[in-house]
């Protein structure tokens, strides 16, 4: 059986995909293939989206601070259906829905993504990483190549027009400290919200 949807904490998860244009060498899919007891987050295909909106069914939607659409895998490489799912969750379940994602969506399906979040998505969750293009592509490993950094930053940038909070992330202990004070600059020159999380 397929787990399309899956519990973190107070947030409930929506697994919709596995496919991912990067290949971090961090990624926790080279570690386990689970998060927090969810079962198997990999996909035997993709769930259709008439076959995500049933899932919600399936749980008690009033124990959830907010419903988050990040798997195993990049969200926006199903970024039209991902967005009606958000628009769904908002419309019928009243929670705020945010995206965990690699900023890399304008890459992937070739538009400016970022007017299409208004009003369906109310945070977007964005992995910085490095503070460092070059770092960047050794770490991230996009199959874009060069440019695919100056994307992540330029989608950070418009996507903050559209909802009500972005914040851009990288992992305790990655970088150095310096690193870090380096990655709060760039987001506090792009007007978002910085945040180191924990190593799962």
């Amino acid at each position: 059986m397929m787990v399309i949807l899956y519990e973190v904490h107070s947030g409930l998860y929506v697994n919709m995909t596995n496919r991912c244009p990067c290949a971090c060498t961090f990624c926790l899919r080279q570690e386990k293939d689970e998060m927090d007891g969810s079962g198997s987050l990999w996909l035997d295909r993709e769930p259709t989206l008439d076959e995500i909106k049933a899932e919600f069914e399936k749980f008690d939607m009033t124990k959830y601070k907010e419903v988050v659409f990040c798997g195993f895998g990049e969200p926006t490489e199903r970024l039209y259906d991902m967005l009606e799912a958000a628009a769904f969750v908002k419309k019928k379940y009243d929670l705020p829905t945010r995206v965990n994602t690699n900023g890399l969506g304008d890459l992937i399906n070739g538009v400016d993504t970022a007017p299409l979040y208004e009003g369906k998505i109310d945070t977007v969750s964005i992995s910085l990483n490095t503070p460092d293009p070059q770092r960047y592509l050794e770490i991230v490993r996009p199959k874009f190549g060069e440019g695919s950094f100056e994307a992540m930053l330029k989608f950070a940038e418009n996507v903050k027009n559209y909802v009500g909070k972005v914040v851009m992330t990288t992992v305790s202990g990655t970088i150095s400290p310096a690193e870090e004070t380096l990655c709060r600059e760039i987001c506090n020159k792009l007007g978002v919200t910085y945040r180191i999380r924990a190593f799962e």
